[in-house]
């Protein structure tokens, strides 16, 4: 479903879904109270979806991360804050795979969101 989609961050503190086809805007998403620096398409698949993930994050100067169903008239799913004191704002947003255990035959994997912060800190959520 997002194949042919791009997303944006904007310091009107939105984020916006658009059809690169068309070059037109399908969806905004409001609720930070600062600049959106970063975004990102999340692997993350919610319940009752038939696979494909719907789900967007975004990471502002508020020091917020916001999670975002495409689907559901833009309502937000989750919201997690930054560190007041050692983050200062949320620079730049990564999802990434670790490797659970090496070397079985039973290799788990875990998803994790990775995140930059204005003062430096990189930190990992997962």
């Amino acid at each position: 479903e997002l194949l042919n989609t791009i997303l944006s961050g904007s310091d009107d503190n939105s984020v916006r879904l658009w059809d690169i086809r068309s070059g037109k805007q399908i969806q905004v998403f409001d609720g930070h109270s600062s600049i959106v620096l970063s975004v990102e398409y999340s692997p993350l698949v919610i319940k009752n979806s038939i696979g494909n993930s719907n789900v967007i994050c975004s990471g502002s100067f508020d020091n917020t991360i916001h999670f975002w169903d495409i689907r559901s008239n833009k309502n937000q799913l989750y919201v997690i804050k930054g560190d007041k004191k050692e983050d200062n704002g949320i620079i730049c947003l990564k999802f990434i795979v670790l490797k659970k255990k090496e070397k079985t035959n039973n290799v788990k994997y875990d998803l994790n969101l990775c995140y930059g912060s204005n003062k430096g800190p990189i930190r990992i959520w997962g």
